[in-house]
């Protein structure tokens, strides 16, 4: 059916709630029921829409097969790494910080960006805690580790994951290492060479030898969730309907539809019953986090619909055609609003697109086109602080232990312009 322009509008309010209102109610949009009252507000009139327009099977399988799915494993990710806390750090010198950096990096592609920022940023900052200067560390954490590093697996970042659900072959983002590594790498050699101009330059002497007299041996907690990191990314790469084909059948039941979920709730529990309370305490261990990304998500999930609809039904007039159109537009709306339905409104766009019929294709569109969609929408999170859900929680932590933030703005101006931007153009210029 024909989707009119203003069954856009609960998804155009929603977006723009979660960008606009940290920053003109912030501590109205603090409490998480008033979260839950913008989307249920914004949802209620687009499910009603939807029903009328014999679109109810759309809600349906948005919200059982994307929605719980999604929710579901960032839930676990987050319950389990929550479960694993370290104690003590290396002198703040930096190549020790560049190491800490890259070693977050490599995990958010394993266990998610929300996990590896939820298990590294306590660490780095302890390890700093003597330092002057350490706005510029978590910026570049951020970046590294919040959202670049989650591109290898549909683990790393949701909008992968969201992908994934709609065909991906788990072990297809595995193609994205090249662009991986030269963000990464790139990222990383510039870091070194700031950390290492305001370590011997601007860095008070006192502050060195302090760091140098107070540093610790590094222990880890909880070690148990370790084995749970494992039986999570082993669930989802492997129980799904590729390797168990009865998952797929129409006339599965609903415990096999839903084993992988069942199986990743079970971890959940298991983490939550064999981790030691004393070991979540010390993480300063909250379900307000996910709780916040579980409601904000519903009113997503929900409005975003006639949307997907409408883009699908209009993909060929909108003029995306190429790969860096796709790399930059994903890109773009990250930024500026959310990675995850970002990815798969560009997606659907090139879902409606006509294709040569020699063209290789990955969830149903050509290879180049995922490519781009995938990269710009997981990159281009880190461009502000509303890009990607970690990247506020990242700021809060800094900010508890009293280390000064950029406003949103300034993040923008004298981080993601400078620094970022010319790395994701020279990504784009060499790759696509």
């Amino acid at each position: 059916m024909e989707i009119e322009l203003w069954a856009l509008i609960p998804f155009v309010l929603m977006l723009l709630s979660i960008a606009i209102m940290p920053l003109i109610a912030g501590k109205w949009w603090e409490n998480n029921l008033h979260k839950l009252y913008t989307a249920l507000g914004l949802s209620i009139p687009t499910s009603i829409y939807l029903i009328i327009n014999d679109m109810g099977n759309n809600l349906i399988h948005q919200m059982a097969y994307d929605y719980f799915p999604f929710i579901t494993l960032l839930c676990a990710l987050f319950v389990v790494t929550g479960g694993i806390h370290t104690h003590g750090s290396m002198q703040a010198r930096p190549l020790n910080n560049t190491i800490t950096l890259a070693i977050g990096f490599v995990l958010a592609s394993f266990i998610g960006t929300t996990g590896a920022a939820m298990l590294m940023i306590r660490p780095l900052i302890d390890m700093n805690q003597q330092r002057k200067h350490i706005t510029h560390t978590i910026l570049f954490f951020i970046a590294l580790v919040a959202n670049c590093g989650g591109v290898l697996t549909p683990l790393g970042d949701p909008p992968l994951f969201l992908l994934y659900l709609r065909g991906a072959d788990f072990f297809w983002f595995m193609n994205l290492f090249p662009q991986w590594l030269f963000v990464g790498t790139t990222m990383l050699a510039i870091y070194y060479a700031i950390d290492r101009h305001i370590y011997y330059k601007k860095e008070p002497v006192e502050a060195v030898m302090a760091d140098v007299r107070e540093k610790e041996i590094l222990k880890v907690t909880g070690k148990i969730n370790i084995i749970y990191l494992i039986a999570i990314i082993l669930s989802v790469s492997f129980v799904n309907s590729t390797y168990i084909p009865r998952m797929g059948a129409h006339d599965a039941s609903v415990y096999m539809r839903f084993l992988r979920e069942i199986i990743l709730i079970s971890i959940s529990l298991l983490s939550l019953i064999t981790t030691k309370k004393r070991v979540r305490k010390e993480n300063n261990f909250s379900w307000n986090p996910i709780i916040e990304v579980a409601v904000v998500f519903i009113g997503i999930f929900i409005t975003m619909i006639p949307a997907l609809s409408f883009l699908n039904a209009n993909a060929v007039k909108l003029g995306f055609t190429e790969p860096w159109q796709f790399y930059y537009g994903a890109g773009f709306l990250s930024a500026l609003l959310d990675n995850s339905p970002t990815a798969v409104a560009f997606h659907t766009v090139a879902m409606g697109l006509p294709h040569a019929a020699e063209l290789e294709l990955v969830a149903g569109v050509p290879v180049q086109l995922l490519k781009a969609i995938a990269l710009g929408s997981v990159f281009f999170g880190a461009m502000t602080y509303i890009g990607n859900g970690p990247n506020f929680m990242v700021k809060a932590i800094a900010e508890q232990n009293g280390i000064k933030m950029p406003s949103f703005f300034g993040y923008i101006i004298c981080f993601s312009l400078v620094v970022l931007l010319p790395i994701y153009i020279l990504a784009q210029v060499i790759f696509l």
